[in-house]
This record gives structure tokens, sequence and C-alpha cells, in this order.
């Protein structure tokens, strides 16, 4: 009988895999053939009145600052003047967006209204009676969709940022609980739970998640394929989460930047546009910075900027710039933590380096092309090479119980990389780091932090009994770094991010198997 069962099984899961696998062959056929109209065009700088030497001295100046930057593309009137990706990371390589997904949440919102599915002064209570309490406080009574949108909703905390730690999984519960410290649309906080609200009405009042909902709607005519994270009540994130191309955040920006046009079609009310990125609330600090364009007012999850441009942006770094003024769009992904080092480059440079008629063609054109050809992150290089690869090359090692799972750990040095094995309750995962003078990432796949496990993996030795690991997640801005110290038949490997906001820092005992 359970070979019957398993039999069953088989069969149903064959069927499964082959009903999503035809689904998806036919979302990607449709979205080729979409692609194959909505091709953006491609120019010069100068073409569209935009020094080349601008756009140049802004990729150096970024350098220089050592802001790391993933991708540019630069479009003026509806042409891409300039596009750049640095190794690892590349064009058909999805990025995650985190917060730039609210704008995209944002839109969602502005076609449920426009097809009659609500109102943004409908009270966001009303859509989850369910999960709201016995008795309902006059502040979450007065709550709007128009005070998620605006960031305004008047809670004490982001209901979103204890989503680890807290053990109830119910998030819109846990939102409807939050307590209030002002009046709903009179005091700005930036709060993602908020936007994961605007992705649960949307699932409410549609029956389909967030992305499923703007696939037809908005994803396929832009020629835009993206994949969500969901909570766990099956939600798309809404303020966080989605990945998409950085073609896809240009092609979004010009499609605001064209009042919701594309290829002959409204795709978008002007309406919703004009109301989104207008400013409804006021999130100046005391004492106000005229230089920070986190000080110039906030749209329905949409930043206002400096120079009456707006934009969607995402934490280290992510960008979909729109200047009206100057007819232009500006799409970044990076790993930075000054973001507004990153503005005030593009501000500096590429607006300033934008004019209102053509521009003679010029021979900076051709370096700027070689430039954006040769974009590239170098992995951290060998300092010293260590005897000690050969007496630890292929030792096994036993670790600690952990947090992480991880079980076991073995390396393999070789002439010019080292193959690193991580066991785990689910069996080992294997990948190669390269290593030597002409040090070069290793692309591979390691599912063990992230929810994209592809890798770009380098290692080097720093001293004569410590090997370093650097793994570079490219479809995100995380990066890792692996410690391995090595010591009398005992293991030290500490895990630690470039950025302490994504993970705390591990260290785990190992000690050499017999």
């Amino acid at each position: 009988m359970r070979q019957f069962e398993n039999r069953a099984y088989t069969w149903a899961s064959l069927i499964t895999d082959y009903t999503k696998t035809r689904q998806v062959m036919k979302r990607q056929q449709k979205l080729m053939n979409t692609q194959t109209t909505a091709v953006l065009p491609r120019t010069s700088p100068e073409a569209q009145g935009v020094h080349s030497a601008a756009i140049q001295n802004f990729i150096a100046a970024t350098a220089q600052q050592q802001l790391e930057l993933h991708s540019l593309m630069l479009l003026r009137h509806g042409n891409v003047i300039a596009e750049g990706w640095w190794a690892p990371y590349g064009p058909d390589v999805p990025h995650l967006l985190h917060s730039v997904s609210k704008s995209f949440t944002s839109t969602a919102i502005g076609l449920a209204v426009s097809e009659g599915r609500l109102s943004i002064d409908d009270p966001v209570v009303s859509f989850f009676p369910e999960a709201a309490s016995a008795v309902v406080s006059e502040s979450l009574a007065a709550l709007r969709v128009r005070h998620l949108l605006s960031m305004s909703t008047g809670q004490v905390t982001d209901s979103s940022l204890n989503r680890h730690n807290n053990p109830d999984p119910d998030w819109i519960s846990v939102f409807l609980r939050t307590p209030f410290s002002h009046a709903p649309g009179t005091h700005f906080m930036y709060n993602s739970g908020a936007s994961y609200m605007l992705s649960a009405i949307i699932q409410k009042v549609t029956g389909q998640r967030l992305i499923d909902y703007l696939r037809p709607r908005l994803f396929d005519p832009l020629g835009i394929d993206g994949q969500w994270d969901v909570s766990p009540q099956g939600i798309n994130m809404g303020g966080w989460g989605l990945s998409v191309t950085t073609e896809a955040i240009a092609r979004f920006g010009q499609l605001y930047l064209q009042q919701g046009q594309w290829n002959g079609q409204q795709i978008l009310p002007a309406a919703w546009i004009a109301l989104a990125t207008a400013r409804h609330i006021d999130n100046a600090e005391t004492p106000f910075n005229p230089d920070s364009d986190w000080q110039q007012g906030y749209g329905f999850q949409f930043w206002r900027c400096r120079f009456d441009s707006f934009r969607g942006d995402g934490a280290f770094g992510q960008f979909c710039l729109v200047m009206p003024d100057k007819q232009a769009v500006i799409a970044i992904t990076a790993s930075v933590e000054d973001m507004q080092a990153v503005l005030n480059l593009v501000w500096v440079h590429l607006r300033a380096g934008m004019v209102d008629a053509a521009l003679s063609p010029s021979p900076d054109a051709d370096r700027l092309r070689d430039t954006l050809s040769h974009l590239h992150i170098d992995p951290p290089k060998e300092p010293t090479l260590s005897p000690l690869a050969r007496s630890q090359s292929g030792m096994r090692y036993q670790l600690a119980a952990n947090p992480l799972g991880l079980s076991n750990l073995q390396i393999d040095f070789e002439a010019t990389s080292a193959r690193i094995r991580l066991g785990t309750a689910a069996g080992d995962h294997v990948f190669v780091c390269s290593y030597g003078e002409s040090n070069q990432w290793a692309m591979g796949t390691l599912p063990l932090f992230p929810h994209s496990p592809k890798v770009a993996a380098s290692g080097r030795w720093t001293r004569a009994d410590r090997f370093e690991i650097t793994l570079r997640y490219y479809e995100t801005t995380i990066i890792y770094t692996l410690c391995c110290q090595f010591s009398n038949g005992k293991i030290v490997l500490s895990i630690e991010s470039r950025y302490r906001l994504l993970m705390t820092q591990y260290e785990i005992m190992g000690t050499q198997s017999a």
C-alpha cells in the first residue's frame, strides 16, 4: 500500500511539476513577445544632450569614494544613453530591490483604485475585521489606506522590524495591534509594516498575490519578470523582497516619467502618477537639512528629492530616480551604506551634465563605452601563501552546534582554488573559491544564507593560519566573509556580513575528525 502511495505521490508530483513548467514557459514566451515590441532604444549621451564626460566623472567619483555600485542605467528622453554592470553582476541577473519594492506596491494600489476595487479613504480595519481585536481604538478606526501609503500611520514602531523575533506569524494582526502615538495622517514614520498591509489589502480585494495582480497589468506590458518574497501568511512582502533586473527598474521609472503611458497604451492613470509622487507628509528633521534627499517630503511610497525629482529607493543603494524637468531616469543597484553620497554624485555629475539640446559627437563617448564595458569588482587579493595549505587540505572538521545548522567543514586546497564542503542536515554544499595573483570570482550556488543561492566566491590567506572566504550573493546586496582559523587540530569558523543589519556574527568551533 505504501509503495502505491509513494508511486501516486510521484506521479502527482510529476504532473504538478509539468504544469508549473508549462506555465513558466508560457509566461517566458509572452514576456519575450512583449520585449520585442518594448525594447528601449539605445543612443549616445551626446545625442540626447548629455556630456559623456559627466557620466565618466560620476563613475570615477563613486570609485574614489569607495561606493560599491552594482549597476547603472541612465535614460534621457526615453533612450538608454549609458548602461553598465560591475562584474560579477550582470544585465540579465535580477537584483534584490529592498524598499524600491514599495513603489511597485503603490502602483498596484493605484491600479486597484482605477478598477474600483478600493478607495484610498477606506478604513484599513474594514479589510481585516477578523484580525482586529474586539475593541478597535479610535486611532485604528481612523487609519485609512492613504495613511499606509504616506507612512503617516501614527504608530509608535514599525511592526516589520520584529518579524524575525516575533513568534506570531500573523503579521496583519501584529500590525493592527501596534500602538499609536499620533493621530493618523499627522506624523511621518518610515514603516515597512504599512507597505506589507498594502500588499495584504491587494490580496484581499483581488484574491491574488500582489505580484500576480501586477503581472498582466504592469510587468507583462513593460517586459518585466520578477520574483517577490512572501510572508508566513503567503502574502508578498510589499515593502521589500522584490527582485528584478536593472532595466526593469529603468522601465518602471520611464513609465512614471511618461505619465503612465507605454507603447501607446495608458498602463497606469496619469492622475495616480501625479498623486503618488506628490508630497503628502512632511518628513523634515530638526534642524532641517536642505541638502538631504530624505527631508524633502514623502509621497505614496515614493520619496521626494531635491530639484523637484522623486524616487523609489532601497537599502544599501537601490534607486529608481526620476527627474521630470530633465526628462531623465536613473536606475542604480549597489551595496553602500551612505546612500546620500550616491545621490550627491548624481546631482553633481549626471544632472549637471544634462543640457537642453543635442551635443556634437565626442570622443568621450567612445571612452565611456569602453569604461562601461569593463566595469568589475575585484575579489580580495591574496597577500600571502601558507604552508598550512598542504597539511590542512582534505581535513574534515566537526562543528559545534550552531544556529546556522552547519555540521562539518572540509577544504581541499588546490593550486589556484579551494573546494569548500559545508555539511548540513540536508546534505553537503560544495562550492569553489578561486585565489592567486589572478584571482577571479568563482561562480556557483550555495543555498545557506540568503533567499538567492547564486554566489561568487573568492579565497585568500590573510595569515599563515587564517584562510578567508568571501561570498558575494550577486542577486542581492549580501556579502559574507567566512574566516577559518586553524590551530592544532581545531578550527574556529567566523561568519559575518558586511552589514550587521543583515545577520548576527557567528563564531563556530570545530574539531578535526578522526
